[in-house]
């Protein structure tokens, strides 16, 4: 059966305290919406429709960003869920299939537990709710059931105190055939406390209609919703915890699991080490065998196998490491190719550059790749020797097998083989140390009197 996803995004989620729409929050260095939407793209859906309304421009923008042919429409007015699903009827017109509402603040719906959905659809459910045993039910909606049925939900500020006693709660989260849910959203009233057209009416409206309405549960971190800074924060860290759990059993080493942080699309290999206070932005991956060392930073980067990383090191975007890479303390690469078996052991940085197999870069050498208006290119060869504190202006080409000599500052190309040297030269005077020191030692007498 063909699947929809409907992603409700239009609250206002006045009390995360921000101009920023409450979807558009971080978890992971993306946002709610994305990690709620990467959830529903597990079960490759024909189609997908984002209900944006308060910061609906913003939620368009970062929703094409992740997919330029998604579907956005505008609740216009917030008068409750059923309204705001109600508001993807036009974009799945003509489509025949199943719809599953989600909801952008609550990112982290198991794929395997919308599989579930789908399976209780395809025994013969007409509608599906996702509900989860609440250790505090407190506001959530109270799922009130017959044996494996479900009979209705009701929202808690309408509940009596015998609902009120029932720890099977609602997520929001709900499966139908796509004609079914806009037909069962049309009977919805709004004769309630909040006066709003509630999308968990459909489950009564449907037993009343003869069909038949299942429960499927889940754990209840599942099902988090971020409204407030705190959720955030606890979102984050509910990430983080099965994110590490996730990397140690696909057989990560993690030192000390509590201090590294991931991204959301951060991707570990076999046997890789990671050491404490390590952490990734987005885009990054490290293969099998790779060690990064304490204190590092890496974003939009990919580390091949055997390489070695930090410790204090930056990798930034578009840096590339190949196998057997040593990238060592407080040394930075950016947009950078390194080829395998490179030595970038300390204090440098390599930006807009390619490095050879088995070049090896000084301590403090630095790629002066901007001009103030343009990046410019250096290009540094196999086998070749930069010593310590080379300034290499690009753009620049050092030859294979080329060294340049410590505290150079290289502006030519340098051929294959040859050493280059780009500094004044020394000069010595004899005795002027002890005549200077004399000198001024005798004007700080003076002034001190």
């Amino acid at each position: 059966m063909p699947t929809a996803l409907i992603i409700l995004a239009a609250g206002q989620g006045s009390r995360m305290q921000s101009d920023l729409p409450k979807v558009l929050h971080h978890v992971a260095h993306a946002p709610l919406l994305i990690h709620a939407w990467m959830s529903g793209d597990s079960l490759s859906p024909e189609r997908t429709v984002i209900v944006a309304g308060h910061g609906g421009d913003a939620v368009e923008r970062a929703a094409r960003t992740h997919d330029a042919g998604v579907a956005v429409v505008r609740q216009t007015e917030q008068l409750g869920t059923a309204h705001a699903v109600a508001q993807a009827r036009a974009a799945l017109a003509g489509f025949d299939g199943d719809a599953i509402v989600l909801y952008g603040d609550t990112p982290f719906i198991r794929p395997e537990t919308l599989e579930a959905m789908q399976a209780a659809r395809a025994g013969g459910a007409d509608v599906v709710v996702l509900g989860f045993e609440a250790a505090a039910p407190g506001r959530y909606g109270r799922l009130v059931v017959d044996g494996d049925r479900l009979e209705r939900i009701v929202e808690a500020k309408d509940a009596t105190s015998d609902e009120l006693a029932i720890t099977l709660c609602n997520s929001g989260v709900v499966a139908a055939d796509a004609k079914t849910l806009f037909d069962l959203i049309d009977q919805v009233g709004n004769d309630n406390a909040s006066g709003e057209y509630y999308l968990t009416d459909i489950v009564a409206l449907a037993r009343a209609g003869r069909m038949s309405a299942r429960v499927v549960i889940c754990d209840e971190v599942e099902t988090m919703g971020v409204n407030t800074r705190m959720d955030l924060a606890a979102a984050e860290a509910a990430f983080q915890r099965r994110t590490r759990h996730a990397a140690m059993e696909n057989g990560a080493t993690l030192t000390a699991p509590d201090t590294v942080h991931f991204a959301h699309d951060t991707h570990l290999g076999r046997d890789v080490i990671v050491e404490q206070h390590v952490v990734f932005g987005p885009g990054v991956t490290v293969e099998s065998g790779a060690t990064i060392r304490a204190f590092s930073h890496l974003e939009g980067c990919h580390v091949s196998e055997g390489c070695v990383v930090g410790p204090y090191a930056r990798l930034r975007p578009g840096a590339e490491l190949d196998r057997d890479v040593r990238v060592g303390n407080f040394v930075e690469v950016k947009a950078a190719q390194i080829h395998q078996g490179a030595k970038l052991n300390h204090l440098s940085y390599i930006g807009d550059a390619e490095v050879g197999a088995r070049a090896n870069v000084g301590a403090g050498t630095i790629t002066c790749n901007y001009d103030g208006v343009f990046k410019h290119r250096t290009v540094i060869g196999a086998e070749a020797f930069i010593g310590s504190n080379t300034a290499l202006v690009a753009p620049v080409e050092i030859g294979a097998g080329a060294m340049t000599g410590s505290g150079s500052v290289i502006t030519q190309d340098v051929p294959d083989g040859a050493l280059a040297l780009g500094r004044s030269k020394q000069v010595n005077k004899d005795g002027f140390a002890h005549r200077l020191m004399a000198k001024l030692r005798a004007a700080k007498a003076r002034k001190t009197n």
